[in-house]
């Protein structure tokens, strides 16, 4: 009986590691992830481009994977770059980021989005966009390139908002960054810019 259990722990074992991809770069892909067609599942597809893990969105954006955390089924992706001189995300064009609600990914509750160069419409949603908004301390430090002295707003994406989208169009908000797991009173410093997405 014990060689049986012994040879069936092993033949998962051999069968698992063989659906499992190969690294991309320096970073570990680990299952269900997929970045080609003989690893991983079908549905959790991400890219392997030039050795940079990247995530396509439903517009077709491609995201740089910063992180993959396989035990919380959750992966951090780079939010777009704000253009210098002008406080235009990059994905702006495409509306922002937007997953493809039948993929078994969605945008994580732990993500501080701050919004910038927004309308005054904005003032009648429930966002932050007072002088101590987090927005105005992105913008302090210079990060906010062409953003600064707009208005901004920030909120925490929970779980009664949209959770795959995160929107922004001309004449609304025109760009955005995000932060993970921020903390009230965390310096700048110990920001962890990203977009967390988790998987189920």
């Amino acid at each position: 009986m014990v060689p049986v259990v012994v040879f069936l722990f092993i033949l998962v074992t051999q069968v698992s590691a063989s659906r499992v991809c190969p690294k991309c770069g320096k970073m570990k892909v680990p299952y269900p992830l997929r970045t080609d067609e003989n690893c991983g599942d079908p549905r959790y597809k991400i890219y392997c481009n030039n050795g940079v893990l990247e995530f396509m969105s439903a517009s077709g954006f491609y995201y740089k994977i910063l992180s993959i955390n396989r035990r919380a089924n959750k992966l951090v992706i780079s939010p777009p770059l704000i253009k210098e001189n002008a406080c235009y995300s990059s994905d702006l064009g495409l509306g922002g980021l937007r997953l493809d609600e039948n993929l078994p990914f969605n945008i994580s509750t732990r993500n501080t989005v701050m919004l910038f160069n927004c309308s005054n419409n904005i003032l009648l949603s429930p966002l932050n966009c007072s002088s101590s908004s987090f927005c105005r301390q992105f913008e302090d430090v210079g990060e906010g390139y062409g953003c600064k002295g707009t208005l901004c707003c920030h909120f925490l994406k929970d779980a009664s908002m949209n959770s795959y989208r995160i929107r922004i169009r001309l004449g609304g908000c025109t760009a955005y960054t995000s932060v993970v797991d921020k903390q009230p009173n965390d310096p700048i410093k110990l920001w962890n810019f990203g977009i967390e997405l988790q998987w189920f």
